[in-house]
């Protein structure tokens, strides 16, 4: 089994108990800003923890790579000293984008890898 790469384990745990058969799960980190709590990524899907909904509610939604159209790397400076520069991204799923920034480039450049891979090796 592959170490799996995580920020907080109570996440992990999230993830982990909402699993389908033969899943695997390869991240789950933690996002900073407002709206996203956490993204999950699996073997099969994309998993984006989302705190905007009204009323303090919040909602875990399951993207399979299927339905990514694309992934970007979000920044609001020059892209003149490395791609990745920047801790966020941007998950584009129908006419919907989620916006999701990290603690880190790292967690981002891996995240953004992981997702470009599943969606053009389909």
């Amino acid at each position: 089994m592959t170490k799996i790469a995580y920020d907080r384990r109570e996440q992990l745990q999230q993830i982990e108990s909402g699993l389908l058969p033969d899943e695997q799960i390869i991240a789950v980190y933690d996002a900073v800003g407002a709206g996203t709590g956490f993204l999950g990524l699996t073997d099969k899907r994309v998993i984006v923890q989302d705190k905007s909904f009204a009323g303090k509610r919040l909602a875990l939604t399951s993207i399979p790579y299927s339905k990514v159209s694309a992934v970007s790397v979000v920044s609001n400076r020059s892209f003149a000293g490395s791609f990745f520069s920047s801790g966020a991204i941007a998950i584009h799923v129908g006419a919907h984008t989620y916006e999701v920034e990290f603690r880190g480039d790292e967690k981002a450049h891996h995240v953004h890898n992981v997702i470009l891979h599943f969606i053009t090796s389909g």
